[in-house]
């Protein structure tokens, strides 16, 4: 049988009733009772029906099949309850967006809408609640909130999806059941002409999400969740990383029905004896030492153009990383303004990055088009497990989540993680991240035809002889170098080995000579001499500095 999976966000009991097959996982329904009472989810759901396989499947190379099964995904809808709703959307294949048809697009609406762009290639709008609709306008209000939901995709990948109004609880959670739904069989039948074959594939380790974990007296204990790579069977051994601990599995079902194993796209219930579900709420099992526990990591980053606030380095952000959402110290970095690389350069770290304040956008006075190449090292303040490429979504959920603002702020792709605790001191000196430097100070006074006296480059108690050695530009055009300290108030000596040009000695001697008698020629002034009246040559240090250098070295081109 093939598994199409389905992001619903609809009550379940309609579904059932409408479809032959149809099954409830162990994890279908809310535990929380508030849940069964007001009729909303505040929680992962699960349940599947089947149909007979639709022709253009089979046209498509499904000949194989006899039936096509729907597993559907009901995530919460509640702006409070985000954390949940991605971890939900990444196990999709087919998402199907439920939009209040009185109320229209709210922002928690469009928050999902950016997550199913994030995690799937294909959607349904569902517009829900038509029952409350007065029965001589319900049409020509329907017309109008498709017309306005077309205009709001028209810029998203879903564009020119299709839109389909049902009552799927006519009278609301407290109306009898015997209350016919409206519109749910035209439904299924729309879901069965947007269903394809999805690539699965039963090659590469194990890793599956785990969403629901609990007893079964006399069993063991079930983890119930989507196989996302490769395949398991019974009699296999998994791990559960973030706990670092191996199980056996005992037995396997997909929605009750015993089989001996499952691949990549399965819906499945794993059982293992001897193992606390206390301990596993939500997570991921793998094949043993496949996946690795990360105390920061290196990814792709995206803004997502929707998020008003800016990203700035240093600031904390919620990352989530499959289902788990952990806070992050975020440092943005990206290509140098010289490095003419196209779009889509991969990371290396064999190339030097410019260290950013924050993330640079494409849109401006200046410039307009996609935003420039970047990156973004996370420090987690918890160690997280996850595979390598996975999805990373930054949000600000700490934001009001009665504000009209969409707290989804950027994505990426998990590109390279450090697993050593002390990664700060081993492995990030090997990110060349750098900032560029700028110093500027002023010619004080000139003691020979190659050496000047420089000041206000250094405060008083600079290490001068870090910088002995530096080139230095004069605002005359003549370069030096850093010779070393003079007295004890940071001054310094440079020298210019090419010599200096006759107008800037016609200068520096029209400064000496309004400075008094300051000493014969040959003879170094005193150093508390009086500033000149006129304006200064001024001393230019360009120089950049690594950022993760332990040795805080400076460095020129």
């Amino acid at each position: 049988m093939q598994n199409q999976r389905v992001l619903l966000n609809i009550i379940y009991t309609l579904t059932f009733r409408t479809a032959e097959n149809s099954t409830a996982s162990t994890a279908a329904f809310d535990k929380n009772p508030q849940s069964r009472e007001r009729g909303i989810t505040l929680d992962l759901g699960f349940s599947s029906f089947t149909v007979e396989l639709p022709a253009h499947l089979r046209e498509a190379g499904g000949h194989r099949y006899h039936s096509l099964q729907f597993t559907l995904v009901d995530c919460p809808g509640h702006a409070s309850l985000i954390r949940t709703i991605i971890g939900g959307a990444q196990i999709i294949d087919l998402m199907m967006l439920v939009v209040d048809v009185v109320k229209g697009v709210q922002t928690q609406t469009a928050e999902c809408l950016l997550i199913g762009e994030l995690t799937c290639p294909r959607m349904v709008v569902v517009l829900n609640k038509i029952d409350l609709l007065p029965p001589n306008k319900r049409q020509s209000s329907i017309e109008k909130m498709t017309k306005r939901l077309h205009k709001t995709l028209e810029n998203t990948r879903f564009k020119d999806c299709p839109v389909i109004a049902v009552a799927a609880k006519p009278g609301g959670p407290e109306a009898p059941d015997t209350e016919e739904p409206q519109g749910v069989p035209e439904l299924i039948e729309l879901l069965k002409k947007q269903t394809y074959l999805p690539h699965r594939d039963p090659e590469g380790d194990l890793l599956m999400a785990v969403d629901h974990c609990f007893s079964i007296r006399g069993q063991g204990t079930v983890m119930t969740g989507t196989i996302l790579q490769g395949s398991l069977a019974i009699n296999d051994t998994v791990e559960i990383p973030a706990l670092k601990v191996t199980k056996k599995v005992k037995s396997v079902q997909m929605f009750r029905k015993p089989v001996s194993g499952a691949m990549q796209g399965d819906r499945v219930g794993v059982c293992v004896t001897q193992f606390d579900p206390k301990l596993l709420e939500r997570g991921v099992v793998c094949a043993p030492g496949s996946l690795r526990t990360l105390y920061a990591a290196l990814i792709s980053v995206r803004k997502i153009g929707y998020f008003k606030g800016s990203l700035s380095t240093r600031a904390k952000f919620h990352i989530t990383v499959g289902h788990e959402t952990v806070m992050a110290r975020v440092t943005f970095f990206g290509l140098p303004p010289t490095d003419l690389c196209p779009l889509d350069t991969p990371f290396s770290f064999d190339r030097e990055y410019l260290y950013q304040e924050e993330y640079m956008t494409g849109q401006g006075e200046a410039s307009s088009g996609p935003d420039p190449e970047q990156w973004a090292l996370l420090e987690f303040e918890r160690p997280v497990t996850c595979p390598s490429l996975s999805l990373v979504i930054g949000s600000k959920l700490d934001t009001d989540i009665h504000a009209n603002a969409c707290r989804l702020a950027f994505h990426g792709r998990l590109l390279k993680g450090f697993e050593d605790k002390g990664y700060a001191e081993t492995a990030l000196p090997q990110l060349h991240i750098y900032k560029t430097k700028h110093k500027e100070g002023q010619v004080e006074r000139v003691t020979d035809d190659y050496t000047v006296i420089g000041r206000n480059l250094f405060k008083k108690e600079t290490n001068l002889q870090l910088f002995v050695g530096l080139k230095v530009t004069l605002s005359t055009g003549e370069t030096g170098s850093i010779d070393g300290g003079f007295g004890q108030s940071g001054k310094f000596k440079i020298r210019v080995s090419e010599g200096l040009h006759p107008e800037t000695k016609r200068l520096l001697s029209s400064t000496s000579k309004k400075k008094g008698k300051g000493g014969g020629k040959g003879e170094p002034a005193s150093e508390d001499e009086p500033k000149a009246d006129s304006q200064p040559i001024s001393i230019h240090l360009h120089f950049k500095r690594y950022v993760f250098d332990p040795h805080k070295k400076m460095v020129q081109s």
